[in-house]
């Protein structure tokens, strides 16, 4: 069982940067960023395996950095340049064989960190 939970989402204005933290019981495998917006599907944000490599969503690289620290069982989503439309529910999520972008390949979650851009 891995507990995970989030931390760092608020409100801040188009343009802006936030730092989402994930305080996990584990952090040695694949993670990820997730979001969720109002009516819409889980998606994925960004991964990174237990080699450190990273994958993102086109939607967010560039401005976006995923990142984690073994020492402390944290991962990081540093967010740049942040747009009204990254407005939605921040999730970590851990332990996926496959560590892709798909939130049903991942087994634990948190219970998410908001995050409101606006323009």
């Amino acid at each position: 069982q891995v507990q995970l939970v989030e931390s760092g989402g608020g409100s801040v204005q188009a343009g802006g940067s936030l730092r989402l933290s994930c305080a996990a019981s584990y952090s040695r495998h694949c993670m990820g960023w997730f979001r969720q917006a109002p009516g819409k599907e889980r998606s994925g944000v960004a991964t990174i395996n237990s080699y450190g490599i990273t994958t993102y969503a086109f939607s967010v690289k560039g401005r976006f950095t995923i990142s984690k620290d073994n020492t402390r069982n944290t991962l990081y989503l540093e967010m740049n340049s942040l747009k009204p439309e990254d407005t939605a529910m921040y999730y970590c999520a851990a332990y996926s064989h496959q560590c892709t972008l798909v939130p049903a390949h991942f087994t634990y979650w948190g219970k998410g960190t908001q995050v409101t851009v606006s323009s």
